[in-house]
């Protein structure tokens, strides 16, 4: 795979993220706080796999140009909070707010599921460990097919990631 046939791979698997969030964004109804201005998950020190960045530069050219906005927040955020990128923004962006759940071994060897939500969307009905397992976005799969399109755009640096902040700075 060429890395432009990474970054072809990337757009794709990036809507077929945003669509399954959203049917997951569905079926919590109220419980779910995430919308536009709502940025408490958005901070600085998020970092990307680099064929993330590539489509951010690709993309958002004209925002790079810009001021990033101010430390501590994202890099990408507007004065009202709002995503600049928010057609290309990362898979993390894409994801952050719902339900999430993976499988951790313990230091015993046992596997256990854990569970985590923003602490804004937290209060809610069902609680948390009482969801079923659809209801939750899962940690592993996709993360995994990153990696694989990160490699195939960077062979030489298959697990290099890019700090959001840095986009703005020139290469």
């Amino acid at each position: 795979m060429s890395p432009d046939d990474a970054l072809q791979a990337l757009v794709r698997l990036q809507g077929e993220v945003s669509a399954a969030a959203d049917e997951i964004a569905a079926g919590h109804g109220e419980r779910l706080q995430c919308a536009r201005g709502c940025s408490a998950c958005c901070v600085d020190d998020l970092s990307v796999f680099a064929v993330e960045a590539a489509r951010i530069r690709a993309e958002a050219a004209a925002v790079l140009t810009a001021p990033p906005g101010p430390t501590g927040a994202c890099a990408f955020l507007d004065e009202e909070g709002g995503c600049r990128i928010y057609a290309a923004r990362p898979y993390v962006c894409r994801t952050q707010g719902l339900p999430l759940r993976w499988i951790d071994e313990t230091p015993n060897g046992e596997f256990v599921e854990r569970r985590d939500i923003c602490e804004l969307n937290e209060p809610g009905e069902p609680d948390l460990v009482e969801l079923a397992p659809e209801a939750c976005w899962p940690l592993g799969p996709v993360e995994g097919q990153l990696q694989g399109l990160q490699a195939a755009f960077e062979p030489d640096a298959p697990l290099r990631r890019v700090r959001l902040r840095e986009l703005f700075s020139p290469e």
